[in-house]
């Protein structure tokens, strides 16, 4: 992991491989459409205040994410400068407030460009403390990488060349501009490293291939965080699943030579008055069971299981930080696979909650191990329970690849949990549970079809997750299909591969909550 530090240093005199500094798009600049925002001064002056127009001739527009290298000027220690987009300039009067997103992309992509460096000084405009650590989110973020499998990765031990032919994340990141002793700046640097570090361990997960991530080896890695961090955890494996009528999680791997596992997460706070509980969609890998998936859908299936890698990492993220909030994680593990013993259209299995299933399409199986989990939440009566998962192509159609859906049984609450993915940066929007579409559900032999209508799936798969909800408790889903996984080129502090999406949105709700502020 990048390791991350405030300076109260000046970039000319301070060792380094590179600065960084932002430029955004601003028309009433001197030198033109470029403008040097702050932050840089030191750069800009040691230029004679030209170093917007250097950087116009190399091509920069200011356009967020853009990365443009130039050499050094005379007297830095450093031998390089990059410049990387904000975006547009601030409104006038706005100085300086280039918003806390903007800095996260920015940040993210100089650390992805600056891949193999030992050590980089951040000269992007610092306002106040929440700006510090929105910078060191998206450096920390920016610079992950996974290349376990990779002969010259650097988890290969047996490889004493692997340093020197790869490269490596960058190493060491200072934050210039910062107050290394203001309690404030030094919170938000420690914020960003917690819940980065967990965004990352879940992405971790989500890249790890299926035959070494099964339900079995994923609990034991929940099983090791909660001890490392204090966190009460609980392991159901198949026979206590059975011996407790789970038969959503069970009738999901039941095709499967690894079988399923429900991991509950306690982390506790004497001073919380209120308790969230988590509950994560965790197929390990989702090959469609009997139902099986068209060839070409079956590439990325590792990330079925995004949503428990997401609970897991908000519910070690929440207990690092020490928040005065109860939060309750639950993995939903299983393999979807076909074979003799799998379960087939037309089954029906008997739920946790005692209704009855009749599974129409052995490939709707997120909402069968999501219903077993949200009834076993429910029973602890907690004040809001948030599920997570990669459910729905039909969500992907409707919003696309990084834009994730908020369903409820309460508008407050879905507007408020909209409303902490903004503040984050997480791309979410709030979709509707029409009661017209819980009629396609019907079933003649059990209480209930896991298919309905084919127009609207992800809202009716809404529907079917509120069935399993205990009554009276306010419940949001996310569909977060189309951002958990990235196969398209990384982008801000995006990589390819795993993202760790809704990990930030509900360390926030966690936060909000333990401060009395939602709900």
């Amino acid at each position: 992991m990048t390791a991350l530090t405030l300076s109260t240093a000046a970039a000319p005199g301070l060792r380094a491989d590179a600065i960084v500094i932002g430029v955004a798009k601003g028309a009433a600049s001197r030198s033109g459409n470029l403008i040097v925002a702050a932050g840089a001064e030191d750069v800009d002056n040691a230029y004679d205040g030209k170093l917007a127009g250097v950087l116009e001739t190399l091509g920069a527009s200011g356009a967020e994410g853009e990365v443009t290298k130039v050499p050094a000027p005379s007297g830095f220690k450093a031998p390089l400068v990059v410049a990387v987009g904000l975006g547009e300039e601030p409104a006038k009067g706005d100085e300086g407030a280039y918003g806390a997103e903007a800095l996260r992309r920015a940040a993210g992509a100089a650390a992805r460009a600056l891949a193999g460096s030992k050590k980089a000084a951040f000269a992007l405009p610092v306002a106040d403390a929440a700006d510090a650590g929105a910078v060191g989110e998206g450096v920390l973020l920016g610079a992950y990488s996974f290349d376990a499998y990779k002969k010259n990765g650097k988890n290969d031990k047996n490889d004493k060349n692997a340093a020197k032919d790869g490269k490596a994340p960058l190493a060491e990141a200072v934050l210039l501009g910062g107050k290394p002793r203001d309690k404030a700046y030094k919170a938000a640097v420690e914020r960003a490293a917690a819940v980065s570090e967990e965004l990352n361990r879940a992405r971790d997960l989500v890249n790890t291939p299926p035959n070494d991530l099964n339900p079995e080896s994923c609990a034991a890695v929940a099983q090791a965080a909660a001890k490392e961090h204090g966190i009460k955890v609980q392991v159901l494996d198949e026979k206590a699943l059975a011996k407790g009528g789970y038969g959503g999680i069970l009738g999901v791997g039941a095709g499967s030579a690894s079988p399923p596992r429900l991991v509950k997460l306690s982390y506790t706070s004497s001073k919380a008055k209120k308790h969230l509980a988590f509950v994560g969609k965790g197929i390990t890998y989702d090959s469609g069971g009997i139902s099986l998936k068209p060839a070409g859908h079956n590439e990325t299936m590792k990330c079925d299981m995004s949503g428990a890698a997401a609970v897991f990492a908000a519910v070690v993220a929440a207990a690092r930080l020490g928040l005065d909030v109860n939060v309750t994680g639950w993995l939903a593990l299983a393999e979807n696979m076909p074979s003799g013993s799998a379960t087939r259209p037309g089954d029906v299995l008997r739920m946790y909650s005692g209704k009855t299933v009749e599974v129409l399409n052995t490939d709707a199986e997120g909402r069968l191990v999501l219903a077993d989990a949200l009834w076993a939440a429910s029973q602890e009566k907690p004040d809001a329970i948030v599920d997570v998962a990669t459910l729905t192509g039909a969500m992907m159609l409707a919003l696309g690849s990084r834009t994730f859906g908020i369903m409820a049984n309460d508008d407050a609450f879905r507007t408020a949990v909209h409303e902490a993915a903004e503040e984050v940066g997480e791309a979410a929007w709030p979709m509707p549970l029409p009661e017209h579409l819980r009629k396609g559900m019907e079933s003649t032999t059990a209480d209930i079809a896991n298919m309905g209508e084919r127009m609207g799936g992800g809202l009716v798969a809404g529907l079917f997750l509120r069935e399993f909800v205990g009554e009276g408790i306010t419940w949001a889903h996310l569909d977060i299909a189309g951002p958990a996984f990235n196969e398209g080129g990384a982008f801000g502090y995006t990589p390819k591969g795993g993202t760790g999406t809704a990990v930030r949105t509900l360390v926030r709700l966690a936060e909000l909550t333990a401060a009395g502020d939602l709900g």
